[in-house]
């Protein structure tokens, strides 16, 4: 069994510098798990804790029934992709691939054996007897999976593998090493900055900030149920809008209120958002729940609201339009045969059933 449990662990770097803040998590056997944050959030850091390359300031480690925070890197059965592949550039693939066999004194046929089988499922075999100059990128990447997989390890662990890749090639591989967990059916831990990755590869996702984790869900329900508003606006691209306003009550009925326009909260939160009656808060509602009304069967002037188009951005079967409703600037994500322009006025009907509120304060959802 691998699973990796991480309790209370706190990494502290010289000059008081905190990277991660009383972190816990619990990964379990055959589990894919991807930690996504921005730039010095602390997700390689942990990496490398459950690496051993970085020793933890505090709490433990424990990967299967062991605890290995005073285990060095190369007993914990664990094998790491890096971001910049780290292959030896006077050795072929093959030589690669087998390097870390050949230290343990692996059988010769062994070695044979577990570098073909690897190199097939990554179908790389024709590529076994070119060095690193000789290989793109993809291939470079796919030699340096291969490199973890014939150690068949407890634990594959992911440090950013695709950033040097172009933006096709990072598609294709994406689908490959999902496909890869499949196969293989083994716990695999993967850290990324960027969130289309996260949300199209792991079980479940981290999403850290500051060092600290903010929210563990499965990619939908992370979208669909962000718990505060930072998570809400790094999940999701383009990202979610946000606008500051109030609550206000009118006739029975509660209204979001910006400087500009309001709009009419749907019934089913009333129960959480009547205590924010004239209060400060933040609406958010992404892109795709705004729509141009001319394309909307029915739409009620109590969602509906005016907006001029800024820029347009033809995706193909959709457009993204930058706008301005009021004082706010927004995005929506429309069909791609609606052909709006630059200067036009429109209506956009927000779907209320699918916004969220922040508390303004502390920035935790309310509903």
């Amino acid at each position: 069994m691998a699973q990796v449990s991480l309790r209370n662990l706190v990494k502290i770097f010289p000059g008081n510098v905190m990277a991660v803040r009383d972190l816990n998590l619990g990964v379990e056997n055959k589990e894919f798990v991807v930690l996504v944050g921005p730039s010095g959030c602390g997700k390689s850091t942990t990496l490398r804790m459950i690496a051993g390359l970085e020793k933890a300031t505090s709490g433990e480690i424990w990967i299967g029934n062991k605890m290995v925070n005073d285990m060095p890197a190369k007993d914990r059965n664990i094998a790491m992709v890096f971001q910049n592949y780290a292959l030896y550039p006077h050795m072929t693939a093959y030589e690669n691939m087998s390097f870390a066999l050949r230290l343990r004194k692996f059988p010769k046929p062994e070695i044979d054996a577990r570098v073909k089988e690897t190199a097939e499922i990554l179908s790389i075999t024709n590529l076994l007897n070119r060095r690193p100059r000789e290989l793109s990128g993809g291939q470079l990447q796919r030699v340096a999976v291969g490199r973890a997989i014939v150690r068949k390890p407890m634990v594959f662990l992911f440090d950013e593998p695709l950033s040097n890749l172009d933006a096709k090639m990072r598609v294709q591989m994406r689908t490959e090493l999902k496909k890869l967990h499949i196969r293989l059916q083994s716990t695999m831990i993967y850290v990324t900055h960027d969130q289309t990755e996260a949300m199209t590869m792991g079980d479940r996702i981290v999403v850290m900030k500051d060092g600290v984790i903010q929210q563990v869900a499965d990619p939908i329900s992370l979208y669909n149920n962000p718990v505060n508003k930072f998570v809400a606006g790094f999940i999701g691209s383009p990202p979610m809008n946000f606008i500051d306003g109030k609550v206000i009550k009118k006739d029975g009925r509660f209204f979001f209120k910006d400087e500009m326009f309001s709009v009419k909260i749907a019934e089913d939160m009333y129960g959480k958002i009547s205590a924010y009656e004239g209060r400060d808060l933040v609406f958010g509602i992404r892109p795709e729940d705004i729509h141009d009304k001319l394309f909307v069967t029915e739409a009620s002037p109590d969602n509906t609201v005016k907006a001029v188009v800024e820029i347009v951005e033809p995706m193909g079967a959709e457009v993204f339009l930058y706008i301005t409703a009021g004082k706010s600037s927004l995005i929506a994500r429309v069909g791609g045969r609606e052909n709006p322009e630059v200067g036009q006025d429109m209506d956009l009907v927000f779907d209320m059933s699918k916004v969220h509120f922040f508390n303004k304060d502390t920035e935790e959802v309310i509903v």
